[in-house]
Parts: structure tokens; C-alpha cells; sequence
């Protein structure tokens, strides 16, 4: 099943150095990034982010085009466009520097979606983030809500200040994705598979907790569910996050969960469904991590 999505954060240039100090920028942002994911695997896409009108944001316009998104009316501005510098090391994991604005126009959204996806730095920094919750209540009734905190703590600053943030969107979420890296951070603790399953008592059906090469964990009425990674040589790491959000959407539409009245299917969905929609979801990421991260996956490349 194809299904209508509206994702909501920051787009913006990644600037990727790698480890022999080589230089590229491609358009980046991890909601983009989400977006364009869910474009190429042919759902419709709308992306309420902002950009300026000058060269960076003529491109990321481009590449979300090409990708069969739609930015919203108000997305691009006379400002200019956010970049994120991503520092790679010999493994290929990256480390970034911003330099971001993120005060977003949400004007011309569409009436009706399955689903709203949010992540990252949008949901925590101001002014923007106070317009993410807002859109996030707007469709709250009607939509499922999906959010990936993907955090950065170079812009993020304090972690408890942050995590009362994130848990603020978790208690708004249906979907909840996120990395052992990201937990381990906000929570200060190596205990991360308690704390994501703990968050389905602020209200998510389902949480889905990343664990790099050693594959992924869901959580749901069912229990804990584990899948093993997908193994391929890693180019690097660039958006896997991202695309792993993208896959377990995916799934989610192709079963039909996605949508108004699905809260409690989500809660209640059987442990070899949780299974099948982790695998999905680390195929698609697989196919991210093998190729240069600054490219998000291409559909023919997704069967």
C-alpha cells in the first residue's frame, strides 16, 4: 500500500569531510533525508522544512524534486540555508558541526495524511521546535506519528534538558525509533533497551531501539523482538538512521497500520510482524551504509 506522508525538519547542506580531509556537500538533514526515502519508494511525500534561496537550497530543492518529495508552501526563505559539517573517521561514523537556523513557516500543509514523521534537531531547537509540537497536535487524531530523536549534542547542549524535550514528542508519538548511542547519551546509561522500552508507557505502540552490528530490538505488547543486521562493507553512516525510519514506515503502510484508529494495532502487533517490519527497515538502511551516506537509497536499489 502507498500511503501520504508529511515529515517536518530541518533541511539543510551536509558538508562531509572524510578521513584523508577530502571535502563534498550534498543536501542532508535527517527528516529530508526521511523524506526523500519515502518519495523513492514511491509514497507521496511532503516535507515542511526551511531553506534559503540561494545555491545550497536551489540544490536540496532539486534533489528533493528528483526524489518525488514536495516541499511545502513557506519552506523556503530569503535566509540562508543551514549546513551541517560531518566529520568522517577511518570507520566511517561522523561527527558534526552546525551552523542552523531553524524557525520554519507551517503554511499550505496537506489536509490529509497517514503520517507525520519528525526527527533530530527539529523537534528540540528554537524557535522551530514549538511549530513542530504544533503540527504534530494537528494531526494527532488523524495521523500516526513517527519520530526518530537522532540526538546531536553539539546542538542540543544539555542532555537532561534535551531528554525533557524528546520525551515531550515521545508522549505525541505512535512510532518511536532510535539509536543505543543516542539513549546512551540523553540517559547516561548502559542500560539503553530499558529506557526505550520503558517509553511505551508514555503512550508509543511501538519503539525500535538501533544497535549498529549488532542488528535492532522492537518493542510492543508482545515483548522484545530482536533481528540481526543486514552485513555489508560500510562506505559510511551518513543517513542510515534515517533510511531505518523510512523502512519501518514503509512496512507499517504495507500492512496497513498507518492512519487514523491503528494506535492499538500498533501496540498489539504479533512479534513476527514486529520482526518482519525490523528487517525491512535494516535492508533499506543496509543499502544506505554500502553506498556514500550523503546519497539516501534509491528505489530500484530497495526491492
Amino acid at each position: 500500500m502507498t500511503a501520504t506522508f508529511l515529515t517536518v525538519g530541518e533541511a539543510l547542506t551536509d558538508i562531509v569531510v572524510d578521513a584523508d580531509g577530502n571535502r563534498a556537500e550534498h543536501p542532508g538533514g535527517s527528516p529530508m533525508n526521511v523524506a526523500v526515502a519515502l518519495g523513492r519508494l514511491g509514497h507521496t511525500s511532503h516535507l515542511l522544512t526551511r531553506i534559503g534561496d540561494d545555491q545550497r537550497g536551489q540544490a536540496i530543492r532539486a534533489h528533493v524534486t528528483d526524489s518525488h518529495v514536495q516541499l511545502t508552501p513557506g519552506s523556503i526563505t530569503g535566509a540562508p540555508t543551514s549546513t551541517a559539517e560531518a566529520q568522517l573517521d577511518a570507520s566511517g561514523a561522523a561527527t558534526y558541526t552546525f551552523d542552523l537556523t531553524w524557525d520554519p513557516a507551517a503554511t499550505g500543509l496537506p489536509e490529509q495524511v497517514h503520517a507525520v514523521h519528525t526527527s533530530s534537531i527539529a523537534a528540540v531547537l528554537d524557535p522551530g521546535a514549538a511549530t513542530v509540537a504544533q503540527v504534530l497536535d494537528r494531526y494527532r487524531d488523524h495521523a500516526t506519528i513517527s519520530y526518530d530523536p537522532n540526538a546531536r549534542p553539539t546542538l542540543m547542549g544539555d542532555a537532561a534538558a534535551a531528554r525533557e524535550r524528546i520525551e515531550a514528542i515521545i508522549v505525541r508519538a505512535d512510532v518511536v525509533k532510535t539509536s543505543d548511542e543516542d539513549v546512551a547519551w540523553l540517559y547516561d546509561t548502559d542500560d539503553v533497551e530499558d529506557v526505550v522500552s520503558s517509553w511505551r508507557a508514555l503512550g508509543p505502540g511501538i519503539t525500535v531501539l538501533t544497535r549498529g552490528g549488532d542488528g535492532a530490538v522492537g518493542f510492543t505488547d508482545s515483548g522484545r523482538v530482536q533481528v540481526a543486521p543486514v552485513q555489508v562493507e560500510v562506505a559510511d553512516t551518513v543517513g542510515a538512521g534515517d533510511t531505518f525510519s523510512a523502512g519501518i514506515l514503509d512496512a507499517l503502510a504495507d500492512k496497513r497500520l498507518l492512519g487514523a484508529g491503528n494506535r492499538e494495532a500498533l501496540a498489539a502487533l504479533p512479534s513476527d510482524d514486529v520482526a518482519a517490519v525490523l528487517r525491512r527497515a535494516a535492508r533499506l538502511a543496509a543499502v544506505t551504509v554500502s553506498r556514500s551516506g550523503a546519497n539516501p537509497p534509491w528505489s530500484h536499489e530497495l526491492g
